[in-house]
């Protein structure tokens, strides 16, 4: 979509949008001038049909009302307000459960991208996006450049990944502005290569829960406030908006953290 690109959209957003549309359209095997106002209205029913997330949702009615009002200049969207995320508790592993995950990878490459997704609470596309120049492995911490709503973000370097992220670089020869995690044909590592070591580490760790990426960056999340750190904190290494999006965490970690009694323990 050029007209997303004209208008700053992130490469990202326009990589969604199309997908959106594009699935929208072959569901209707239509071509785009023959939707009608009545079709789009039916496949967002059909999304709430199918108990799909608010978010999901919001992001096909953007997606379809940017492509019909600002690239074909046509009013056909349907007047439907935007969906309410709900509020879900983020399934996370325990850190015994991480422990785990972490012995059944035997793959350097593999071990080192999944220490550091949770080490220092990755988006899988942030991970597999850094460069070397993004990494001050001497001060402990690098910057997430352009991630989520086109901000970047400082990020900590764990201690005990420093020399393994050292002797990486060094022995793969990687100058100042590669990716740190190499690719096919030059490219960076991709989030599906990401998800698969996940999956399959999953399998192999015995592990019953559904684990994604995602699980390892809410597992931090989680952790660092069993660890006795403030949601403030946490809120600045996720690079969250608001507040009230860190918060979900404090409904995930163990008890300890709050430390408050029961009154029947005081009595």
């Amino acid at each position: 979509m050029k007209e997303g690109l004209r208008r700053g959209l992130r490469a990202e957003t326009i990589k969604t949008y199309s997908y959106v549309v594009g699935k929208f359209l072959r569901s209707y095997s239509k071509q785009p001038h023959e939707i009608t106002k009545e079709d789009i209205e039916m496949y967002i029913l059909q999304l709430i049909r199918w108990n799909r997330a608010g978010s999901t949702i919001n992001v096909h009615l953007h997606a379809l009302r940017f492509f019909y009002e600002k690239i074909l200049g046509k009013k056909l969207m349907v007047k439907l307000p935007l969906f309410k995320n709900r509020k879900r508790v983020p399934e996370c592993l325990s850190q015994k459960e991480v422990v785990g995950f972490f012995e059944a990878i035997n793959n350097s490459k593999h071990k080192l991208i999944i220490f550091f997704t949770y080490g220092s609470g990755f988006r899988v596309s942030e991970v597999v996006k850094l460069r070397v120049n993004d990494l001050d492995l001497e001060a402990g911490y690098g910057w997430v450049r352009d991630g989520k709503g086109g901000k970047d973000r400082m990020f900590i370097v764990p201690d005990k990944l420093k020399t393994s992220l050292a002797e990486w670089i060094k022995t793969k020869g990687l100058k100042w502005d590669d990716w740190l995690f190499k690719g096919y044909k030059n490219k960076h590592y991709s989030d599906s290569s990401v998800r698969k070591i996940v999956e399959d580490t999953r399998k192999k760790a015995g592990i019953i829960k559904r684990v994604s990426p995602h699980t390892l960056r809410h597992s931090f999340a989680t952790h660092i406030l069993e660890n006795g750190y403030s949601l403030i904190e946490v809120n600045r290494l996720l690079g969250h908006s608001r507040l009230e999006t860190t918060m979900i965490y404090s409904h995930v970690a163990k008890p300890k953290v709050f430390n408050v009694k029961s009154p029947l323990d005081e009595l």
